[in-house]
C-alpha cells in the first residue's frame, strides 16, 4: 500500500530529477577519475542514491544487471554497521550478503546534512582484479573461495579516518594495486558527490521534506508500474532454455555439461510472477546465481516490457509488483558456498532474455527476439614486456541485439542486462601490450526474420612481448539466440586460440589458459534472432542488408527465398 503524495506536485518532481541528476553526476565524477579502462571508458558500474533503510531511489543511467542486488548491497552494509557517523565509508563484495560476484565491488556511504543522516550513496565498480589463481579472477572453480579476495560489509574509513588494516589486506591481495587504489578512490569521489547533492537538497527543502520525497519517488515508481500492467492483457507463458556448462570437467570429459532453466510467468491484474520451479540444482562452476542476480534480469526485461518509453524511474518502488520465486539451492538461486563469478551477468542475460520468450504468447507486441545473450567476457594478464610490471585486462566483447516487433535488431552493441561501452582500441592497445588486429561485424550472424537480428562481431588479439594468462566466460555456444514469431535464431558464439605457427584449437566456452607471445585469441560474438517470418521481409531492406555486408547472398536465398 503506498502513502499519499502530501508534496506539491512541482516541488516533487524538482526533487526527484534532482535525486537522478545526483545519481548521474556521480556517474561523472567516477568516469572522470578511475584509472582503469574498463570504468573510466567501458563503464562497468553503478551509481546510486538510497534512503536511510537501504531502498535505491535513483539509479543512474548506468547498468540493469544492478537493479535488484546494488538495494541487497546497502541494506548489507546496514545490517552489518553498529551506527553510522559522518565520514563513514563501508566496502564489500560478498555475494552471499547483497553483493554480485567477488569482482563487483561496493562502496557504500552514509549521507547527513548537518547531524540528520539522509541516506546513502553506494557505487559498484567492477574491480578488473580481486585475486584467485587467474589474472581478472575469472578462472573455473568450485567454491567461493577459490573466486578471490571476499568482503563481508566493513568500515574502510571511521569518520574519515582510513582503517589501514583493512585497506592493507585488500591492497595486498590485487595483482595491481595501483590501479586498483585509483578505482576505489573514484569510488569515494562519487561517493562524496553524491552525498554533497543529497545534502544541498536538504538545505534547500528542509532534512524532513527530503526525506518524505524520496520515499514518495518511489511510491511513484510503483504506483506507474502498476498502472502499466493493468494495461497489458493477463496470461501465463512458460520457456525453457539450456545453458552451455559451468566450466568444470568432469571424469575426464571434453567438455562441460549443460543445464537448464524453467520459467513461468504469470501477468494478472497489477502484478507480474516469474517462477523458476523446475530449474536444475545449483553446478559444480561458477554459473550460480545469487537470488537478487536473478531478479535482477527478471527486472530488466520486465522494464523494457512495460515501459518501453522509460516513463518509470528506476528505483525499488518499480519492484514492488513483482515477485520472484525460485528454489533454494538451483542455479537461480544459490547456496554458500557454490561458486558464482560467472552467473552474475550470465545467468541474468539468460533470465531477461526468457522472460521475453515466456510472454511471447501473452504479449508479443512487447516482447523481443533473444540478443546475444552474453557478455563474451575475455580477460587478460601478464608482465607487460614494455614496463615490467603487472598488468590486467578485462572487456566485455558486444553482439547482436534482438529484433522487435516492429523493427530490426542492431548490431554490435551491449544489450539485455548490460549497458556498457566498446574501449576504445587505441586505449586497449596504449594500456595493455596487445594488438587488436580486427574488429568487425560477423555478416550473416544476425537471425533471419521479417525484422533481421543484429549482427555479432568478429575480433582477433595478438599477445605481444610475454606470454598471457587468459580466461573467457561466454555463452550462447551450443544454444543460439533464438528467434520469436518464426523468426530465425542467430549465430552462436566460437572461440578459439592460434598458436603462432598458425595452428587453432577451439576453446571451452569458460576457464582460464596460458597464450603464447605471438598468439591470438579469435572471438565471434553471437549474433541475435530474427522477429516474424524471413519471407515476409521487406525486399529492399533485403537488398540494402546485402548492399551492407550484414547478409550475404547465399543466406538471402537460403533463409530468405530471395534472387541475388
Amino acid at each position: 500500500m503506498t502513502r499519499s503524495t502530501k508534496t506539491d506536485p512541482a516541488t516533487f518532481e524538482v526533487v526527484k530529477n534532482s535525486l537522478y541528476a545526483a545519481a548521474e553526476e556521480m556517474k561523472v565524477v567516477l568516469a572522470k577519475t578511475a584509472y582503469s579502462p574498463i570504468l573510466k571508458v567501458a563503464g562497468d558500474y553503478s551509481c546510486g542514491i538510497f534512503d536511510r533503510t537501504g531502498e535505491m531511489v535513483a539509479q543512474g543511467p548506468d547498468l540493469p544487471i544492478h537493479l535488484g542486488s546494488m538495494p541487497d548491497a546497502v541494506k548489507a552494509v546496514i545490517a552489518a554497521a553498529d551506527g553510522f557517523q559522518p565520514g563513514d565509508i563501508f566496502i564489500h563484495n560478498d555475494p552471499y550478503f547483497g553483493g554480485s560476484h567477488l569482482p563487483d565491488v561496493n562502496v557504500v556511504s552514509p549521507a547527513y546534512h548537518g547531524d540528520t543522516m539522509l541516506g546513502f550513496a553506494c557505487v559498484r565498480a567492477h574491480w578488473p582484479d580481486i585475486g584467485s589463481a587467474t589474472p581478472g579472477s575469472y578462472g573455473a572453480v568450485t567454491e567461493i573461495f577459490g573466486e578471490g579476495l571476499r568482503l563481508p560489509p566493513v568500515r574502510l574509513y571511521r569518520a574519515g579516518e582510513l582503517n589501514r588494516e583493512v585497506d592493507a589486506i585488500i591492497f595486498a591481495n590485487v595483482r595491481t594495486p595501483d590501479e586498483r587504489r585509483g578505482d576505489l578512490n573514484a569510488q569515494i569521489a562519487a561517493n562524496r558527490r553524491g552525498s554533497a547533492r543529497l545534502s544541498g537538497l536538504a538545505q534547500k527543502y528542509g532534512a524532513e521534506t527530503l526525506l518524505r520525497i524520496m520515499g514518495e519517488v518511489m511510491d511513484y515508481a510503483d504506483t506507474m508500474m502498476r498502472a502499466l500492467l493493468r494495461e497489458l492483457p493477463d496470461g501465463s507463458g512458460s520457456f525453457e532454455d539450456f545453458l552451455d556448462g559451468d566450466g568444470i570437467l568432469e571424469d575426464g570429459a571434453q567438455e562441460d555439461e549443460t543445464f537448464f532453466i524453467r520459467m513461468k510467468a504469470t501477468k494478472s491484474g497489477d502484478r507480474l510472477t516469474v517462477d523458476f520451479t523446475g530449474t536444475d540444482p545449483q553446478v559444480a562452476g561458477p554459473m550460480n546465481a545469487p537470488l537478487s542476480v536473478t531478479a535482477s534480469g527478471v527486472y530488466t526485461s520486465v522494464k523494457m516490457i512495460v515501459d518501453p518509453t522509460g516513463m518509470i524511474p528506476p528505483n525499488s518502488g518499480c519492484w514492488r509488483a513483482i515477485d520472484v520465486i525460485a528454489p533454494q539451492g538451483s542455479v537461480v538461486n544459490a547456496s554458500f558456498p557454490a561458486p558464482v563469478v560467472y552467473a552474475n551477468h550470465e545467468m541474468s542475460h539468460r533470465v531477461a532474455d526468457m522472460l521475453f520468450g515466456a510472454l511471447s504468447a501473452v504479449m508479443p507486441d512487447r516482447v523481443m527476439a533473444c540478443s546475444q545473450g552474453t557478455s563474451a567476457i575475455l580477460t587478460l594478464g601478464g608482465v607487460d614486456y614494455r614496463t615490467g610490471a603487472r598488468y590486467v585486462s578485462y572487456e566485455t566483447i558486444k553482439g547482436g541485439f534482438g529484433a522487435r516487433p516492429t523493427m530490426d535488431g542492431i548490431n554490435c552493441v551491449a544489450s539485455g542486462i548490460s549497458n556498457t561501452m566498446n574501449t576504445p582500441i587505441e586505449v586497449l592497445e596504449m594500456s595493455f601490450p596487445v594488438r587488436v588486429e580486427y574488429y568487425e561485424i560477423a555478416p550473416d550472424s544476425g537471425g533471419a526474420g521479417k525484422y533481421r537480428g543484429g549482427c555479432g562481431a568478429r575480433r582477433a588479439w595478438r599477445i605481444l612481448g610475454n606470454s598471457s594468462h587468459a580466461a573467457v566466460c561466454c555463452e550462447r555456444t551450443k544454444s543460439p539466440p533464438f528467434g520469436l514469431a518464426g523468426g530465425k535464431p542467430g549465430a552462436p558464439m566460437t572461440i578459439a586460440l592460434e598458436l603462432p605457427d598458425g595452428t587453432r584449437r577451439a576453446l571451452l566456452s569458460k576457464g582460464g589458459f596460458i597464450v603464447p607471445a605471438d598468439g591470438r585469441i579469435l572471438f565471434e560474438t553471437p549474433g541475435s534472432g530474427g522477429y516474424g517470418p524471413p519471407r515476409e521481409r521487406d525486399p529492399q531492406s533485403l537488398a540494402d542488408d546485402i548492399r551492407d555486408g550484414y547478409v550475404s547472398a547465399q543466406a538471402a536465398r537460403r533463409d530468405y527465398g530471395a534472387g541475388t
